[in-house]
C-alpha cells in the first residue's frame, strides 16, 4: 500500500500544476447549469403547483452535484492515463521503480477519489448556499461522490489505457453525455419509456442521483440507500478487476 501511495503522490504534484485549468470544467460549468436550469427553467417549471412535488431547483441540484463527479472521475480517467502510457511515459517510468502494476492502478484510483470527493464537497457547499439543502443526511453525498467516481475509473480507465484509437470521442457522446441527460438529472426516469427506463436504472450515475437527491431532500430510506451502495461495489469491483488486466497488457510486455 506505501508504494500506491507514491504513485498516488505523483498525480497529486501533477494536478497542483494544472488545477486552475480544471476550475471552469468541475465548479464554474455545473454552476452555470444550476443557475441556467434550476433558477431559471425552475421559474417555468414550477409556474402553479409545483408537478415534481418540489420545487425544481430542489429537484435538479442534488442531480448536478451527482452528475459534475461523474465529470471529473471520468475526465481523470480517460486523458491522464492515455498519457502516461503514450506521451509522458510516466508509467513506464514507474514500472522501473518498485512499483507493480497494482500499485499504479490503485494510486491513479485513489486520486480519482480525491478528486470526485473534493469537487462534490465544493458543490455540495454551492448548493447549500441556494437553499436546496434539508437534511444532514446531505453529507453522504461526498462519500457517494466517491463510489460514483470510482465506479467509473476503473472501466474508463482500462478503456483509456488499451484502446488503439482514441476512444474519447464516442464515450463522450455516446455514453457520459447520454448519462447525463436521461439518467434522472433534469426529470424523473419514469418520463422515459420501457427499455430506456430500465436502462437508465442500471446507470451509476442514476443510483448516485437518487441518492443524493434523497439525503438533500431528507427521504432517503436505510433499504434504499444499502441496495444503491451494494449497487456500487459491485460495479467497483468489476471495473478495478477489468482495469487490472487491462494495465498488465499493456504494461508487461
Amino acid at each position: 500500500m506505501s508504494y500506491a501511495l507514491r504513485s498516488y503522490e505523483y498525480w497529486l504534484i501533477v494536478y497542483r500544476r494544472i488545477f486552475k485549468g480544471t476550475i471552469a470544467s468541475s465548479i464554474l460549468n455545473p454552476l452555470l447549469y444550476l443557475t441556467a436550469m434550476g433558477v431559471g427553467l425552475g421559474k417555468v417549471v414550477n409556474h402553479g403547483a409545483h408537478p415534481l412535488g418540489v420545487p425544481y431547483l430542489e429537484f435538479v441540484a442534488p442531480g448536478l452535484l451527482a452528475a459534475v463527479g461523474m465529470q471529473v472521475a471520468t475526465i481523470e480517467s480517460a486523458f491522464p492515463v492515455r498519457g502516461a502510457v503514450l506521451w509522458s511515459k510516466s508509467y513506464y517510468a514507474m514500472l522501473a521503480s518498485p512499483l507493480r502494476i497494482a500499485d499504479m492502478l490503485f494510486g491513479h484510483l485513489l486520486y480519482v477519489a480525491t478528486r470526485a470527493a473534493s469537487v462534490t464537497a465544493v458543490y455540495l457547499l454551492i448548493i447549500t448556499f441556494f437553499g436546496v439543502v434539508h437534511s444532514a443526511l446531505a453529507l453522504l453525498a461526498i462519500p457517494i461522490g466517491v463510489l460514483l467516481g470510482l465506479s467509473l475509473a476503473g472501466w474508463v480507465s482500462a478503456l483509456s489505457i488499451s484502446a488503439e484509437n482514441d476512444p474519447f470521442n464516442p464515450l463522450f457522446r455516446f455514453v457520459i453525455m447520454p448519462m447525463f441527460l436521461f439518467s434522472g438529472t433534469f426529470f424523473p426516469i419514469t418520463r422515459l419509456p420501457h427499455g430506456l427506463r430500465e436502462l437508465a436504472y442500471a446507470t451509476p450515475l442514476w443510483n448516485a442521483v437518487d441518492f443524493v437527491r434523497g439525503c438533500t431532500l431528507g427521504t432517503l430510506t436505510l433499504s434504499r440507500a444499502l441496495a444503491h451502495v451494494a449497487y456500487f461495489v459491485v460495479v467497483i469491483a468489476g471495473g478495478v478487476y477489468v482495469a487490472h488486466r487491462a494495465y498488465r497488457k499493456k504494461l508487461i510486455k
